[in-house]
């Protein structure tokens, strides 16, 4: 008889093991237990965030309207087994997570507004399934943004998907009341 070795399970890790690896500079993710290395992103990349923060922290600063977030802060979608997710921008309302409330670790709260951006070797299909990843676990705006064309892709709660461009207005609807800015301010500032 030949005994024949099944391929070894990978070890399951938990949103506490992926805290400890980011505190070694082991960047990544969870999806459901299996760690996903990420890697740094571009200049440009970096730029967008800084100008979300800018233009949403303009109508959410002075309104106390939530917590922005940028890259690099993990969210806790699922336990047992774990995933952790990394949105590149995002807000939790004031509402769902106190303005003074303290944390080290993980949000266990999934924000109210996720942004993702499409670096240069991202492919259209893998930003728009993380988009809708999003979506399922119940975050009511997504807005997915894209170099070229410049153009962002709003996926809201209801289930509609527009596509805005340069030229248009993105504007927060509900979630995100009295925000309105060209597009191309996304991009340049």
């Amino acid at each position: 008889m030949i005994a024949t070795l099944a391929p070894a399970k990978p070890k399951l890790l938990t949103a506490e093991d992926l805290l400890r690896l980011d505190s070694k500079g082991v960047k990544g993710e969870l999806i459901r237990g299996e760690f996903c290395e990420t890697m740094g992103v571009g200049l440009k990349h970096g730029e967008i965030v800084i100008n979300l923060g800018i233009l949403v922290g303009a109508v959410v600063k002075p309104r106390k309207l939530g917590r922005m977030f940028g890259s690099d802060v993990g969210v806790i979608l699922e336990r047992d087994p774990d995933t952790v997710r990394e949105p590149d921008f995002a807000l939790i309302s004031a509402e769902r997570m106190p303005l003074v409330e303290e944390s080290y670790s993980y949000s266990e709260i999934v924000p109210d507004l996720v942004v993702e951006i499409a670096s240069p070797g991202d492919s259209r299909r893998a930003v728009n399934d993380k988009a809708r990843m999003w979506r399922s676990y119940g975050v009511p705006l997504v807005w997915t943004i894209f170099a070229n064309p410049r153009s962002v892709e709003v996926q809201r709660a209801d289930g509609s998907i527009t596509t805005l461009y340069e030229d248009d207005v993105l504007d927060g609807g509900e979630i995100l009341p009295g925000f309105a800015v060209p597009v191309s301010d996304i991009f340049d500032l």
